[in-house]
């Protein structure tokens, strides 16, 4: 009979290899984080206590601002709710996924960013391996390496000076490989076309500001549409 240790391990090492794309993304944009944390002012704490708790990205970035400015806990609160609106999309998919992971959910749904969700909703996890541990530790190490990286920038911040225009792009880069990556496991693209179509058509009404939001609600309403003939078409292949 495995022990619990023996079941957390052979989840870690199937999980961290998962993560690795993840880590050089993280690690660049988090001392980038904390070097702008640093040149605005703020001790390294600021950048590490911020990295624990709110794990945003994009909302950390914006934060710096709100810190500089007077205090608005409505504009705050209205500006997280735009910014990861998203994120609601993402929790509704992961309704099954969660089931039956005890008192890991709640760490799962807290640390549930862009890039862990598209790893535990993606990934094909061996029978053998328990998939709320394997879950837990994506969640966990994609945490640990934004944490490191905006602790470290924010500590060497006034020590390192680089360019860093364009660096964003790195994540946008990675969302590529993964999309492309699940499209060769795929058997059948018909959801990932009607995604890219749908997400399309957005930007074209919206705008590159607005789109996202729009987009996420309709590829939701067409696929839960079309969720019966898609299901068939799997199949079939």
């Amino acid at each position: 009979m495995e022990t619990e240790k023996g079941i957390r391990w052979r989840a870690l090492k199937a999980a961290f290899p998962k993560t690795i794309p993840i880590f050089a993304g993280f690690w660049f944009l988090g001392l980038t984080y904390g070097v702008y944390m640093n040149t605005a002012g703020f001790s390294f704490w600021y950048p590490m206590v911020m990295s624990l708790t709110i794990f945003a990205g994009s909302v950390e970035f914006v934060t710096v601002n709100m810190l500089l400015g007077a205090f608005n806990p409505v504009q705050a609160f209205t500006m997280t709710l735009m910014i990861n609106a998203r994120h609601l999309f993402y929790g509704i998919s992961m309704l099954d996924k969660f089931k039956g992971t005890g008192w890991k959910k709640f760490y799962l749904i807290f640390g549930m960013c862009d890039e862990s969700f598209s790893i535990n909703y993606t990934a094909e996890i061996p029978k053998d391996i328990d998939r709320g541990w394997f879950m837990f530790f994506v969640t966990l190490l994609n945490h640990l390496y934004w944490f490191t990286g905006a602790t470290l920038g924010g500590v060497f911040g006034s020590l390192i000076h680089f360019n860093t225009e364009g660096l964003e792009f790195v994540m946008t880069a990675m969302f590529v490989v993964i999309f492309l990556d699940q499209w060769l496991k795929e058997k059948t693209h018909t959801g990932a076309l009607l995604g890219l179509g749908i997400s399309l058509l957005c930007l074209l009404a919206f705008g590159s500001e607005n789109f996202i939001i729009p987009a996420m609600i309709a590829i939701l309403g067409v696929l839960t549409l079309l969720r019966d003939p898609l299901t068939k078409e799997v199949w079939r292949k």
